[in-house]
């Protein structure tokens, strides 16, 4: 079959008009690639296309979503030209071999495979992103550059870096700029990206090299070839080169930053290496910066915590904390609250290690502790700076904390962060760090805990009916009013995970009279937290219940992120 013959079947189904016929023949593109071509510049959608070139052919068009796949085939069928002509193996029946192929009229491709497998191959048609689908998940993410079948050449737009590399000219340098080996590494990071990775762990083992996604706060191995292993060094020297590290340097410790662009969206991503006893091992932190939207109301707070958190950030002067642990998203609220009250008549100026986000019409200073630029020092001189509002990115020693207290006396509103379990151990932990308990009570204006629950995906999400045995003794049966909860499955849309995307829960202390005095009493922890209940503070737990009976989250997740509430 030649191109015409491809264009006029398109035309006569009417996926095309005769202009866009004429350009396609104007392009003068080959046979196999007409379709294509036509996909690519919108011309006409990939599967009505494909049936239609399949039905003239005699082929029959599989939803590869929905097909079942023998992967014993993959065994034995050369890998080579699942890669080099996009064919993967369905079924086999005696002496004939399912084929599906993206490419109907590629017969030559049907051919190399009859005579390498010495089956009859019965080709079906299927859309290429789900041929490729399935080779990443059986094969896994960078298998086709494993096996060196692609050309090198530049990269293809998936993948653009932001600064230029500097290499040392050694024999491992020049192996790290390898075309696959450059191809490798950013299938990796595509698929991060892809997948809505916050994290990238590449670990060196006794077995070889281990490459696992943080997707919604949980880590999960990737799948990768085996014969990656012999990659292992050329992956980590590039990685290294990009971050401009030294690739030398294999006994120490390092630390750097890689800026990106994805899919046309600007991603950084910060690398840290450690030497571990089977080799370096690399975690990549990723911040998706087109993907980040800061945004106060699509937190997930209730419609109560939030009126009284928008509140607590347009005070005239005062200190707002944000309590949690690594990865519990305190910089996204703290970073949503400034854009709350941004405006030409405020002056904002933060102090972050790292600047995770570049803000506009925000002043954002970077820490640099080896020069003497800390928190604190930094602290010092942005109240020279005129600000109206201060953030502090962590409120970590006595330094950081008097400075902070200095400046809310002074007549600023601070915000910053502290590694407490809940809202109300956040007295505790300043007084421990050697703030008198008077200067505490007195500044600090209101205190969010929060935490991370993964949603659950709407598309596959299953309803059931509790049972007191189902559930914990702090479940509030009475909101519940016979409605039914929710489990997680699994399908194609998330991944066969369950869930998809994260929300935050929130516990919200604020501060009145009688908190005061408890605080200035130094009181336990216990006892804050009871008087805070008593003025109507809502726990981590009850917001995470709350959520759970919406049919947002699952009593699962609520158990796995959440402690039971002691109330008496």
């Amino acid at each position: 079959m030649v191109m015409l013959e491809a264009g006029e079947i398109l035309f006569k189904r009417g996926l095309l008009d005769s202009e866009q016929l004429g350009q396609l023949r104007a392009q003068a593109v080959g046979a196999g690639e007409l379709i294509n071509s036509a996909i690519t510049q919108g011309m006409c959608e990939e599967e009505p296309a494909l049936r239609a070139l399949g039905e003239e052919l005699g082929m029959d068009f599989v939803d590869l979503r929905n097909a079942e796949v023998d992967l014993e085939l993959l065994k034995t069928f050369p890998q080579k030209l699942i890669y080099r002509h996009a064919l993967f193996p369905l079924s086999r029946n005696d002496d004939s071999l399912t084929l599906a192929t993206a490419d109907p009229l590629d017969v030559y491709a049907i051919d190399e495979a009859s005579a390498a497998t010495g089956l009859t191959i019965v080709p079906v048609v299927a859309e290429r992103a789900e041929i490729a689908r399935l080779m990443k998940k059986h094969l896994g993410v960078g298998s086709e550059t494993v096996e060196g079948l692609m050309a090198a050449r530049e990269e293809d737009g998936e993948i653009q870096l932001l600064e230029d590399l500097e290499t040392d000219g050694s024999e491992l340098s020049e192996m790290a700029q390898e075309a696959s080996v450059v191809r490798l590494v950013n299938e990796i990071l595509v698929e991060a990206v892809d997948s809505r990775s916050s994290d990238v762990h590449i670990e060196s083992q006794a077995s070889g090299i281990k490459v696992r996604y943080r997707i919604d706060g949980i880590l999960g191995d990737q799948p990768v070839p085996p014969e990656i292993n012999r990659f292992q060094a050329a992956i980590i020297s590039r990685l290294k080169i990009m971050a401009k590290l030294n690739i030398a340097e294999k006994r120490l410790p390092q630390d750097g930053r890689i800026k990106l662009k994805v899919h046309g969206r600007e991603i950084d991503i910060r690398l840290s290496v450690i030497p571990m006893i089977h080799g370096e091992s690399l975690v990549m932190r990723i911040l998706d910066k087109g993907a980040m939207k800061f945004d106060l109301q699509g937190l997930g707070m209730d419609p109560y915590t939030h009126r009284l958190f928008s509140q607590l950030i347009r005070l005239p002067h005062g200190i707002v904390l944000v309590t949690g642990p690594t990865g519990s998203g305190k910089t996204t609220t703290l970073y949503s609250s400034l854009l709350e009250i941004r405006s030409p008549e405020n002056k904002i100026i933060t102090t972050e290690d790292p600047v995770e986000y570049q803000l506009d019409g925000i002043n954002q200073i970077q820490v640099h502790s080896k020069i003497g630029l800390t928190f604190a020092a930094s602290l010092r001189s942005i109240l020279r700076h005129d600000p109206d509002v201060v953030l502090v990115g962590e409120i970590r020693d006595q330094e950081t904390a008097e400075n902070a207290i200095q400046a809310s006396l002074t007549g600023h509103l601070v915000f910053s962060t502290l590694h407490t379990n809940d809202a109300a151990g956040a007295f505790t932990r300043i007084v421990d760090m050697g703030i008198e308990p008077f200067l505490v009570s007195s500044t600090v204006e209101g205190i969010m805990a929060q935490r991370l629950l993964r949603r659950l995906c709407p598309a596959c999400k299953v309803a059931y009916t509790p049972s007191q045995e189902d559930l914990p003794d702090d479940f509030p049966w009475d909101k519940l009013a016979g409605q039914p909860m929710y489990h997680h499955a699994g399908c194609r849309t998330c991944r066969n995970v369950g869930y998809t995307g994260r929300m935050g829960i929130y516990e919200l202390l604020v501060t009145n009279e009688d908190i005061k005095a408890l605080a200035h009493e130094r009181v336990s922890t216990w006892d804050i937290k009871q008087a805070a209940l008593k003025a109507g503070m809502r726990t981590l737990r009850m917001d995470a219940w709350d959520k759970a009976i919406e049919g947002r989250t699952s009593v699962e997740e609520v158990l796995r992120v959440t402690k039971g509430d002691r109330l008496s």
